[in-house]
């Protein structure tokens, strides 16, 4: 047998184990639940776009009144956040611990404006008499928006939990399980808004 006939099984079989260790980051419990969240919401996705369908000038007329700009803050707001996180993980690969810490408190400030700019959304409609009993369009832009905020509220406990585990090196480079499950939550939460803010402010 020829040694080049050798090195092809060897090679197939290395990149064979290889693909067989990856596996999702973090834990798979966090996964179900992720698995959960997304169909929710994919749920009140459909249930508004066909309700644009029914009631199309409702719902321009409802976009006409939203405040686009604060929709886009808020989703560069969340996607730095995400990208802070991403760093926060990163820094933990390479056993940074304090450097990660640092990073996930960014991630929070960001997520504080995005929490800040909505309050001041909600309020600005309220002062104009608008509220989620208004017409179709507001009942699911308030029930959605409402829902993603409260995720964003979960995802900032999520964040402080891990932040503080790795104050306290409860997290080593080589099992970051936990710290990985949090970092995937988050990065639902942003790409969620990601979604949300072309359906709801700008299609």
């Amino acid at each position: 047998m020829s040694s080049s006939s050798i090195i092809i099984p060897l090679s197939t079989s290395i990149i064979a184990e290889k693909i067989t260790d990856k596996k999702l980051p973090g834990d798979l419990a966090m996964w179900f639940f992720i698995l959960a969240e997304l169909t929710v919401f994919a749920i009140f996705f459909i249930g508004f776009a066909v309700s644009e369908q029914l009631n199309t000038n409702i719902f321009a007329q409802g976009k006409a009144q939203l405040h686009q700009t604060s929709g886009l803050i808020n989703t560069i707001a969340l996607i730095t956040s995400s990208f802070f996180v991403a760093l926060a993980l990163g820094a933990m690969h390479k056993a940074q611990a304090k450097n990660a810490v640092f990073l996930l408190l960014t991630a929070k400030a960001f997520a504080l404006i995005y929490i800040s700019v909505k309050i001041w959304e909600y309020l600005s409609l309220f002062e104009q008499g608008i509220t989620i009993e208004t017409n179709t369009f507001f009942t699911l832009y308030f029930l959605i928006t409402a829902f993603h905020l409260m995720h964003v509220l979960l995802g900032m406990v999520i964040l402080s939990v891990i932040a503080y585990s790795a104050w306290q090196g409860k997290f080593h480079h080589h099992n970051l399980s936990g710290f990985e499950a949090g970092a995937s939550y988050w990065h639902m939460v942003d790409l969620l808004w990601i979604i949300l803010f072309p359906l709801i402010y700008v299609i």
